[in-house]
């Protein structure tokens, strides 16, 4: 992979790579402080002594087996989501929060925000373990997740925490339970909205510990709270997918975890010769490169949802169909600019970008002649400027020959505008995994 990795001075790269690895450390090492919403807070502390053995094997073949005692691990995500605003009578409800990893892994701890809130939360209960299948956890599977060895932590308006380390081990592509009792009024509660799976939510009270699952009445197609999970693994790094509402998975089904990072998972694990590498989910459904609205945008979160991420090597950039849908931008210009700010801190950082061109939207509600103009000439800019480290070609993916501004039929679940899992199996296709490590 070649690079084209301006930087002002030698002096200047120092100093903003010291600073982003000060960023990724606070994942694992520091205690805990005060944050913004696009530079949240953690709090780490050392393995619980109550923590719970390695996990057992599950009858419905989410079962986990070790990571490879042997092998030498780093800090890396299993899972996560960009946190966002979402709503829902959980307070004072156990959450259990079913979320598939990507990678095999050590040492779990557990990231949750409240990152929206506007007042502090109190998360008096955790539990991780592996799912049973809806609501239930393979017993003997779950263990109390801790705080600096408390098992309660109160977190302040805009911070997140991050667990000390419980001794689970969880391999790829597995379904983890994270049961969480929140309690307080964080005036906005964070979570993250489209889940595209069923999580739980129980009747007034602690549930973390009911490994039947009977307590838990009630579903919720958002996940609350939870918005990573951290292990030492065998890995080379991660692979972090920043997105809108394409790369969240809006129009795969519910419970396949059929998104194309989903799927980009599956073949970094299953593809012979292919990089150890994890892969975050940082898509948010309505995400905007340019400007705020379902979330921060793509270039306020970004120090927040990819250069703190544990282990990033790479990132996947897939933004600005919105912009352009909505209005915000009406020239490939600033667009363009929007680009070349995220090549210019990927590449301080020492992070490559892969750039995605923008997939075909002719029939979608804020479809138009002149704004798929724009859209051509983004991506001729992606295909040909050679700025960024690799190019991801979606739109020739998943595009219709014949009529070259629709998606394919066979893609379209209907609203022109987010593919169908077949769609997205063909957009990670698309993705050289090569390209992904960030080879100098």
């Amino acid at each position: 992979m070649t690079a084209n990795r301006a930087r002002s001075t030698a002096v200047a790269l120092a100093v903003v790579v010291a600073f982003v690895a000060a960023a990724a450390l606070g994942w694992l090492l520091l205690p805990r402080f005060l944050g913004q919403p696009d530079l949240p807070a953690f709090a780490a502390g050392s393995a619980s002594p109550s923590a719970s053995p390695t996990t057992s094997p599950s009858p419905s073949g989410t079962a986990e087996a070790g990571a490879g005692a042997d092998a030498e691990t780093d800090a890396v995500v299993a899972w996560t989501a960009s946190p966002d605003r979402v709503s829902g009578d959980v307070m004072g409800r156990t959450v259990r929060n079913l979320v598939r990893t990507t990678t095999a892994g050590t040492q779990v701890r557990v990231g949750l925000s409240n990152v929206f809130g506007t007042k502090p939360v109190t998360f008096q209960a955790v539990q991780v373990g592996v799912s049973a299948g809806d609501a239930g956890v393979v017993p003997g599977s779950s263990a109390q997740v801790t705080f600096s060895g408390e098992r309660s932590v109160t977190v302040p308006a805009g911070a997140r925490v991050l667990s000390d380390p419980v001794a689970v081990t969880v391999t790829a592509r597995s379904t983890v339970a994270v049961s969480v009792l929140a309690a307080g009024d964080p005036g906005t509660t964070t979570g993250h909205r489209l889940a595209q799976t069923t999580s739980y939510v129980s009747e007034p009270g602690d549930a973390t510990t009911d490994v039947t699952g009977d307590a838990f009445t009630g579903t919720t197609t958002s996940w609350y709270w939870v918005d990573s999970l951290v292990v030492d693994a065998p890995a080379e790094g991660t692979v972090v997918a920043l997105g809108d509402s394409i790369t969240d998975g809006n129009g795969s089904t519910p419970g396949a975890d059929a998104r194309w990072p989903d799927r980009l998972a599956t073949r970094l694990a299953t593809a012979a010769g292919a990089p150890r590498l994890a892969v975050a989910n940082q898509g948010i459904s309505g995400n905007r490169l340019l400007a705020d609205g379902t979330g921060p945008s793509a270039l306020a979160r970004f120090d927040r949802d990819v250069l703190a991420v544990p282990g990033v090597r790479t990132v996947v950039v897939l933004e600005g169909i919105n912009d352009i849908g909505t209005g915000v931008v009406t020239t490939a210009d600033q667009l363009v600019a929007g680009y070349r700010q995220v090549l210019a801190r990927a590449h301080a950082a020492g992070v490559c970008v892969v750039l995605g061109t923008l997939t075909p939207f002719e029939g979608a509600r804020y479809y138009s002649p002149e704004k798929d103009a724009v859209r051509q000439q983004v991506n001729a800019w992606i295909r040909t400027s050679g700025e960024a480290d690799a190019l991801a070609d979606f739109d020739a993916a998943v595009r219709d020959p014949g009529q070259p501004t629709r998606l394919l039929p066979a893609y379209d679940p209907g609203d022109h505008l987010h593919p169908n899992d077949a769609g997205y199996r063909a957009m990670a296709e698309a993705v050289d995994l090569d390209d992904l490590a960030c080879a100098d």
